[in-house]
C-alpha cells in the first residue's frame, strides 16, 4: 500500500469502502454483478469489464448505449495499454455538407439527429479488448447483457430521474427511432417499473455470435444505412465497415510522487495533467483541503488547463502542438504565475510553442486492472434509436467545429474533440489506481479534484469520491455543491467567482468510481469506491 489513508475521515454518504481481491465498481449494482460473475467464471478483469458495458448499455441507457464510444487503460500485470475507440466521421461530412444541409452560420455539427453522429466505437472496442486480454469466450461476456435485455429490470431511482427529464426535451424525444424505444406506454418509465428492450437482445446476440462482424460488416451496419437514408442521414454501411479502433499509450503527469496517466488527445485527459503540472509550482499540500484557498487554486488551474484544451486539442493528426509541449515543466510554471490568490480570473490560451457518460473500473487477483468509460454524450446522445435493433446513437459529431483552421475542423474519418476519459495511476511505473469520473468537462476537474484529496490529503477514496465538488464552466462562472462549506462558497463568492445553480442536471457534478491496489492483489486485494451521486456499487469477492 503506497499511500496511507484516514479511515475516519468521510463526508456524509450512503456508501462505505470495498475491500476485495476481485472487484468491479460501476454505477448500476447489475451491471457491475454481471461483471463478477465473469470473475468468478474464471475470467479476468477485461473480461469483467465487457461485460460490465454491455450491461450499462441497458440498464444506464440515459447514458450510453449500443451505439456509444470508449476508451480505455489496461494495466496487463506488467505494463499500461490504452485504447481508443472513439468513433470517425462519416465519409460525407466535411464543412462544405454541414453548410448547405445546416446553413451557413452553423458553428458546429448539430447537437441532436444525424448531423451529430459519428461511428459508434463501442462494440469495436468491446471486440479488441477481448481479443488481445480476455480469457473467457467473447459469446460469453454478453449473456448477462442478453438475459437483462429481454426479461427486463426495475428502473433505479436516479437513472429514472434523468430518464423522466430527457422525455420532456422535443430536440430529444421527436428523433426517430427514441419515442418507440424509450418511452413505454407514451412516457418514461417509473422508478421500480419494469423495462425490457427486445430490441437490444436482438443485435447483442448477432454481435456475440458474430464477435462484432454483424455490426460493422453486416445486418447492423446495412439497417443503419436503411434507418440514414429514411430519416436524413448521411451514414452508410460503407463507413462502418471501414471504422477501426486504435491502440494507443498514455500521456501521464507526476504529481506528490505519483504518476497520473490520461488517454492521449482527441479526448481531453490532458486538461487534467496540466491542471495538476499548474498545482505542482504552489503550495497546495499546505492548505485545509475545504478552505476558500485551496478550492480557489483549484478552480485557477482548472481554468488554465481549459483554455489551452480547448484552443488546441483535437484528433491528435490534426493538432498543431504536441502533448509535450503542452505540458512542459517550464511552461507551465509560468502559468501557475498566473493565478492570484486574491480574485477569480478569466485565462485565455497561453502559447507553450517552443521558437451523458458511464464510467466503470475492475481487477482482479492477477493483477490486472482497467479503467473504462463508454458514453453517449448529453444524455441519449442523438437521440435517434434504429428501429428492431435498440441502437441508441451518440452525438459526438457535436464536438467537432466548422471553424476554418481549426484543428477540430470536421472532416471525413476525422475523430472529434473527446470529453470522455478514463484514468489510471502508477508510482515508480507499478499499478496504484484505475478510476474516472464521468460527465461532460467535470471529467479532468473531477480527475483532479479526487485525487488532490487522497495524494495531498490522505482521504481514502470513498471519501475523496463523496466530498464536495465544483464545477467550472467558462468565464467566472462555476458551480458548487451545497455541502461544501458554507464559509468557503462564501469565500469564493468574495474571490469574483460568479456561484450559479447548475443548469445541467444530467451531468451535474459527475460520478466516480475508484479501484485502489492495497498491495499484492492476491493476498491485500483492493479497496474500491462507488460514488453516492448515481445508483451504482462496488461489489467484489
Amino acid at each position: 500500500m503506497t499511500q496511507k489513508f484516514n479511515w475516519t475521515q468521510h463526508y456524509p454518504s450512503v456508501r462505505s469502502p470495498v475491500f476485495a481481491r476481485n472487484i468491479v465498481s460501476t454505477s448500476h449494482p447489475l451491471a457491475a454483478q454481471a461483471g463478477l460473475r465473469m470473475l468468478a467464471q474464471g475470467g479476468n478483469a477485461v473480461d469483467a469489464a465487457i461485460a460490465t458495458a454491455a450491461c450499462m448499455t441497458l440498464v444506464e441507457p440515459v447514458s450510453n448505449g449500443l451505439g456509444s464510444d470508449l476508451f480505455c487503460i489496461i494495466w496487463d500485470g506488467q505494463q499500461l495499454h490504452g485504447l481508443n475507440a472513439s468513433g470517425t466521421a462519416p465519409e460525407a461530412w466535411t464543412p462544405e455538407y454541414f453548410f448547405k444541409t445546416y446553413g451557413a452560420d452553423a458553428k458546429t455539427p448539430p447537437k441532436r439527429g444525424w448531423g451529430g453522429v459519428t461511428v459508434p466505437g463501442a462494440v469495436a472496442g468491446w471486440v479488441a479488448l477481448s481479443d488481445r486480454f480476455g480469457k473467457l469466450p467473447f459469446e460469453d461476456l454478453l449473456a448477462p447483457a442478453i438475459e437483462i435485455a429481454e426479461r427486463g429490470y426495475a428502473v433505479p431511482v436516479i437513472v429514472q430521474s434523468k430518464w423522466a427529464m430527457a422525455a420532456a426535451l422535443p430536440e430529444i424525444t421527436s428523433q426517430p427511432g427514441f419515442a418507440q424505444a424509450f418511452l413505454p406506454h407514451g412516457r418514461a418509465p417509473e422508478v421500480g417499473e419494469l423495462f425490457k428492450f427486445p430490441d437490444a437482445a436482438r443485435t447483442l446476440r448477432l454481435i456475440a455470435k458474430t464477435k462484432g462482424e454483424a455490426f460493422y460488416q453486416g445486418e447492423v451496419a446495412a439497417a443503419v444505412e436503411a434507418f440514414a437514408k429514411q430519416t436524413g442521414g448521411a451514414m452508410t454501411a460503407k463507413d462502418f465497415a471501414a471504422y477501426k479502433p486504435e491502440w494507443v499509450g498514455t500521456i501521464s503527469q507526476d504529481y506528490a510522487g505519483h504518476e497520473l496517466h490520461e488517454i492521449p488527445p482527441n479526448g481531453q485527459g490532458v486538461a487534467a495533467l496540466i491542471a495538476l503540472g499548474i498545482l505542482k509550482h504552489l503550495d497546495l499540500p499546505s492548505l485545509p483541503i475545504d478552505g476558500i484557498e485551496a478550492q480557489h487554486m483549484q478552480i485557477e488551474a482548472m481554468k488554465l488547463a481549459f483554455a489551452d484544451v480547448y484552443r488546441y486539442v483535437a484528433d491528435a493528426r490534426s493538432m498543431k502542438l504536441s502533448v509535450s509541449e503542452m505540458l512542459d515543466p517550464s511552461y507551465l510554471a509560468q502559468r501557475a504565475k498566473l493565478i492570484d490568490m486574491g480574485r477569480a480570473q478569466d485565462f485565455k490560451a497561453g502559447n507553450p510553442v517552443k521558437g451523458g457518460t458511464i464510467y466503470l473500473t475492475a481487477a482482479d487477483e492477477s493483477g490486472m486492472m482497467v479503467s473504462f468509460i463508454q458514453s453517449n454524450y448529453m444524455g441519449f446522445g442523438s437521440g435517434l434509436v434504429v428501429p428492431g435493433y435498440g441502437v441508441s446513437l451518440q452525438n459526438r459529431g457535436h464536438g467537432f467545429t466548422l471553424e476554418a483552421g481549426h484543428a477540430n475542423l470536421v472532416a471525413p474519418g476525422k475523430r472529434p474533440f473527446h470529453t470522455i476519459i478514463p484514468a489510471f495511476l502508477t508510482k515508480g511505473g507499478q499499478p496504484v489506481m484505475s478510476y474516472g469520473v464521468m460527465g461532460g468537462n467535470m471529467q479532468p476537474q473531477g480527475h483532479m479534484q479526487t485525487l488532490v484529496r487522497m495524494l495531498d490529503h490522505g482521504q481514502h477514496p470513498q471519501a475523496a469520491c463523496d466530498a464536495p465538488r465544483w464545477r467550472y464552466n467558462e468565464g467566472l462562472s462555476i458551480n458548487v455543491e451545497a455541502h461544501m462549506p458554507a464559509g468557503t462558497i462564501d469565500g469564493l463568492r468574495a474571490l469574483g467567482h460568479q456561484i450559479g445553480d447548475i443548469h445541467d442536471s444530467y451531468q451535474d457534478f459527475g460520478a466516480g468510481q475508484f479501484i485502489w491496489r492495497l498491495g499484492d492483489p492476491s493476498v491485500e486485494g483492493y479497496v474500491a469506491a462507488s460514488d453516492p451521486r448515481r445508483d451504482g456499487a462496488a461489489v467484489g469477492f
